[in-house]
């Protein structure tokens, strides 16, 4: 299993717009992927379990995944947080 922990910087949070993109991002991957905030954990190939966390600006959030391609899941989501300016 791969952890990455990520400060979420678009000024909005985790809206529809940047959720959408990172689902889109990490749901060709074989590994199950997760994303982790207040010690909630939802499904981040699901888009209304991760806009239900209302993820605010600031926020530490942990992407997870597990599996065959854990490693390129979470490379993926590390360039759509910085391509995208979503978090760092």
């Amino acid at each position: 299993m791969e952890k990455k922990t990520f400060t979420i910087t678009s000024s909005e949070g985790l809206h529809a717009r940047p959720c959408s993109m990172l689902v889109s991002a990490v749901t060709p991957f074989k590994s199950d992927v997760t994303i982790t905030y207040k010690e909630r954990t939802a499904n981040l190939k699901s888009i209304m379990g991760v806009m239900g966390m209302g993820i605010e600006s600031g926020a530490q959030v942990e992407i997870a995944a597990d599996g065959a391609d854990e490693s390129e899941a979470i490379a993926k989501v590390e360039d759509i947080m910085k391509s995208e300016s979503i978090g760092e």
